[in-house]
């Protein structure tokens, strides 16, 4: 009686990728989702008989035992092990069919299979198949109902960040490019790097806290390394990133970090991992964001008497931080915290001694349950902080601190992702928070402070931490809107469009509205600042003295020339926001209030040329156009572009582009995937950093 052996097997990779979702990926092996059936097919050298043994063997990490459960021994028509199950579809002469279903908690990761019969093993060609988590999945813990979401939150490899100020958000165009070659292996590589075990890898909770750890370089030489220096010698800017690939394959191919992050360079490739790996995940911007180091709900800003900004907090508020939620079940809490869940990658401050953040439910967040893991407290205080400004004056030749303002209802605003299936920004404030000023948001306030310490108004900068406690009662952490007896208000806007190279010109308006004349001093201030809220340059100042009679209204401008802020512009490596900080005093009622507002350049577009249909592997011209209609010449200018699945990330030098001159660059595309695809364009030159655009076509 000769002995079964097996002569091959076919993964039938194209229908049950198909089935998978996952025919996407540029990956030879065979991608499935847990929890879900696929076949393959074995062929024998002859006919398979009751009496025969057959096992296929899945085996997970560097040595695969039973006993660990790290290998799986799955017979036909046998009980499930562990979850898993298999059975025989049909046979048809020497060939049969078999189909397999992994746990819908199976630890996620890259299994070899084996295949035994009697004394003999299978050792298949491109053997390891590649376990995913699966939202398709009822019983998997990040099952996503909604089909639009999915296909948004799982399977878009393109999307937007939005980035920019409160007062204009724009959104920055991102490859995503989840499923672009060497992609998946550099998150498995990440996996297996993070050390997490087998049990560990079931749960996304703890995956995707290994994975905000990971895509930092701190602690752990992870994918990128953070900076903020301005400088970025050695490396890669942070504004001149389009997308995760480019990263994630240089990471793949080196294992070292790559050069340089910042906020949502690390949000975007987290938020590519997790869409890897099959978690649901989308990116969150919020306005104002508060960077609390003390998690005590307060941010201390430090102007001079001229009202410009002083960099000596510890503290500070950023125009805008990017982080990611992902979703899923969180079976280690109580009951009513699923969905989403923050995860931040962008290293601000360590958790149980790594730079990582999350997952914290966002439910957590917005019901003021600040205790429960992970890092609640500091999501909370990124959305939740009061902002409270102090004067610096000279009072014998000593810093004094004065405080003229609190801000209660300034940080997290506007927090946006890109819409589910279409190109526009959803505001997502309500899930992170109740409406200002509500019952709900009061009651959810208190409840974070039951469990947060809020200290006592007393300044703490650099220096100010010597300064002695300035005699002052401690208020209460919720108090309503600065009301002020004149019932002061202040407004800054710009008054012409913001180009670089014309002067900025900008008004501080001034209203009050209690009748009866007063007397206002007005001391308005303009500086460039990076969106950390670092401030660059003083660019200028004024001082007003008006009187008002209430209730009335009056403009005061600013105008900055040119040469004021040109010469910054062009030797920051960085994207700079125009901060415009009022404070005004009355004087008969000594009511002091405080605004700023952060404005962004203006610039003119980069228009994309192309068909809007083109057949797979037939090749097209695409064609992008720069007008410089600024009045000033932009120098060593770069153009970066990228289409996934139609051709890889390309740079065009294009040096000095005059007042007026158009540049023309070509590129020859060749679609290789099906689909709507996008084409992405971002322009860098000394002067300006920030111009992108996209396109799509549908490749028939």
């Amino acid at each position: 009686e000769t002995s079964l052996k097996v002569t091959g097997i076919d993964f039938l990779k194209s229908q049950n990728t198909r089935q998978h979702h996952t025919d996407g990926y540029n990956i030879k092996n065979l991608v499935v989702r847990r929890g879900q059936p696929f076949q393959v097919q074995v062929s024998l050298n002859r006919e398979l008989r009751a009496a025969d043994k057959l096992s296929l063997r899945f085996g997970i990490g560097e040595n695969p035992m039973k006993i660990r459960g790290s290998l799986l021994s799955l017979k036909p028509e046998r009980e499930d092990f562990n979850g898993w199950k298999i059975s025989l579809v049909k046979k048809s002469g020497k060939e049969c069919l078999l189909s397999v279903t992994s746990s819908p908690n199976a630890p996620v990761g890259k299994y070899n299979l084996h295949v035994k019969t009697a004394t003999n093993i299978y050792k298949p060609e491109n053997g390891v198949i590649y376990l995913l988590f699966n939202p398709w999945c009822e019983d998997d813990i990040v099952y996503m109902a909604n089909e639009a979401e999915k296909k948004e939150y799982v399977l878009n490899d393109t999307g937007y960040i939005y980035v920019g100020s409160a007062y204009n958000i724009y959104n920055r165009p991102w490859n995503f490019g989840q499923f672009e070659e060497f992609v998946l292996d550099a998150c498995m590589y990440l996996l297996d790097k993070s050390k997490l075990s087998l049990a560990e890898r079931r749960n996304p909770a703890n995956v995707s806290r290994a994975m905000s750890a990971l895509v930092n370089a701190n602690d752990d030489e992870g994918v990128l390394l953070g900076s903020w220096s301005g400088n970025y010698i050695g490396g890669t800017s942070p504004m001149d990133w389009i997308g995760s690939v480019t990263i994630l394959q240089k990471y793949y191919k080196t294992k070292k970090p790559v050069r340089y992050g910042q906020c949502w360079v690390f949000a975007g490739v987290l938020n590519t991992v997790m869409r890897c790996l099959g978690v649901p995940s989308r990116c969150v911007s919020t306005f104002d964001s508060a960077h609390d180091t003390e998690e005590n709900l307060r941010v201390d800003i430090y102007l001079n008497e001229k009202g410009e900004k002083l960099n000596i907090s510890f503290d500070s508020v950023w125009n805008f931080h990017v982080w990611n939620d992902v979703w899923m079940k969180r079976t280690d809490l109580p009951n009513g915290f699923d969905g989403w869940q923050a995860i931040d990658s962008t290293p601000q401050e360590q958790s149980q001694g790594r730079f990582q953040c999350g997952p914290c439910p966002v439910k957590a967040v917005r019901e003021g349950d600040v205790y429960l893991p992970y890092d609640s407290k500091f999501v909370y205080a990124e959305v939740n902080a009061d902002r409270v400004y102090w004067l610096v004056r000279k009072v014998n030749g000593k810093d004094k601190y004065f405080k003229i303002g609190t801000e209660t209802q300034d940080i997290g605003k506007k927090i946006s992702t890109k819409a589910v299936g279409q190109n526009r920004r959803e505001d997502i404030t309500w899930e992170y928070k109740y409406p200002e000023g509500s019952k709900e948001e009061r009651m959810s306030m208190q409840r974070a402070c039951s469990f947060i310490r809020p200290s006592g108004l007393t300044p703490r900068s650099g220096y100010a931490s010597t300064v002695s406690a300035l005699s002052e009662t401690i208020q209460p952490l919720v108090p309503n809107e600065p009301v002020t007896k004149t019932g002061l208000h202040l407004e800054i806007n710009n008054t012409e469009p913001l180009h670089p190279g014309n002067p900025l010109e900008m008004a501080i308006r001034v209203k009050i509205s209690t009748p009866g004349s007063w007397t206002v001093d007005l001391t308005g201030s303009c500086q460039l600042q990076y969106y950390t809220g670092k401030v660059q340059a003083n660019l200028g100042t004024t001082k007003e003295t008006i009187t008002l009679e209430g209730p009335s209204e009056t403009q005061i401008p600013l105008k900055i020339p040119p040469d004021a802020y040109m010469k910054t512009l062009s030797s920051v490596e960085d994207e700079v926001l125009i901060l415009v900080t009022a404070i005004a005093e009355v004087r008969e009622t000594k009511d002091k209030l405080t605004k700023e507002t952060s404005m962004r350049f203006e610039y003119p577009p980069i228009t994309v040329q192309m068909p809007e249909t083109a057949k797979l592997y037939n090749e097209f011209t695409c064609a992008f156009i720069f007008k410089n209609k600024l009045n000033v010449t932009l120098e060593n200018c770069k153009l970066l572009v990228e289409g996934l699945g139609i051709f890889k990330m390309t740079t065009f030098e294009q040096g000095d582009i005059m007042p007026g001159r158009i540049m023309k660059s070509e590129i020859i595309c060749n679609p290789t995937r099906l689909g709507e695809k996008k084409i992405v364009a971002k322009l860098i030159s000394n002067q300006i950093k920030g111009i992108s655009t996209e396109k799509a076509i549908i490749i028939t």
